[in-house]
């Protein structure tokens, strides 16, 4: 197994350990205030307690606790909307490669008109105007980032649509959907789980973007976008406050990247070869 796909899942499996573990991992409750412990440095600094590893914030929360559970809102929102747009994306990039005419005019115009639009601004409108909340950051995501998937699979279905196995398979009468389904898809899958694995990564950033402005979750429920935007207005006085979300969020897409980057030469016929 290749090392940057064994980094990638110790990356990604810690950091679904830490969502799902949450109340166990956290020592202490992330909404929990008290004023009398505010913007204490961490626990190895002068002036840190004991409990507290990495300080606390102006509100007397434990930093540490909040970033455990802001793993929950990151881990949920790159999941479910990278997979709904890989769904979506992907059925109508292999629709509109392997059948083409009227139907890949029809999706490839569809891509351009979407894509004509700055994605975090479009992102951003959409969740402003759907409402503060994981699920309009989820469908806001879904609705944006489609088109990167259809572009990608509708060019390689294209090229598979053109192999031998594809041609004998008609010969044998079989009709275009179990062709679609059976022979191009699992030569395209590959590349799906890589670009799915990378959507990932930059779902975290989207989420970590709107959660900075207010358009995610509650500002009370911790997210690392959020954090950032505390820390920033602190970042003199408590600069742990805002490198550490930061630090999390890149260590998150390195590892969505390291692992779809591993999986595609894994999966891959040719590079098994």
């Amino acid at each position: 197994m290749e090392p940057r796909l064994v980094i990638g899942l110790i990356v990604v499996g810690a950091l679904l350990i830490i969502a799902a573990f949450a109340p166990l991992i956290a020592p202490h409750d992330p909404l929990e205030q008290d004023l009398l412990y505010s913007m204490l440095p961490p626990s190895w600094q002068s002036g840190g307690e004991p409990g507290y590893f990495f300080g606390t914030d102006n509100l007397g929360r434990d930093i540490l606790s909040r970033l455990i559970y802001a793993t929950r809102v990151a881990l949920t929102v790159a999941f479910v909307a990278a997979l709904l747009a890989a769904a979506i994306g992907s059925l109508l990039g292999l629709s509109a490669g392997y059948f083409g005419g009227i139907v890949d005019q029809a999706v490839s115009r569809l891509v351009e008109v979407w894509m004509a639009f700055p994605p975090v601004l479009l992102a951003i409108v959409l969740a402003a105007v759907l409402g503060a909340g994981l699920s309009s950051v989820i469908v806001a995501i879904v609705v944006v980032d489609w088109t990167r998937f259809a572009r990608v699979v509708r060019s390689e279905t294209m090229v598979e649509r053109e192999m031998e196995y594809v041609a004998s398979a008609r010969t044998l009468g079989l009709s275009g959907p179990f062709i679609l389904a059976k022979e191009v898809l699992p030569n395209v899958l590959p590349l799906i789980i890589t670009l799915l694995s990378v959507e990932m990564g930059i779902a975290i950033v989207v989420e970590a973007i709107l959660s900075f402005v207010g358009l995610s979750v509650s500002t009370d429920f911790p997210t690392w976008g959020g954090m950032i935007a505390e820390g920033r207005q602190v970042v003199y006085q408590t600069p742990w406050l805002l490198g550490l979300p930061i630090a999390c969020i890149v260590v998150s897409v390195l590892g969505f990247n390291l692992t779809g980057d591993g999986l595609r030469h894994a999966l891959d016929p040719v590079h098994r070869r």
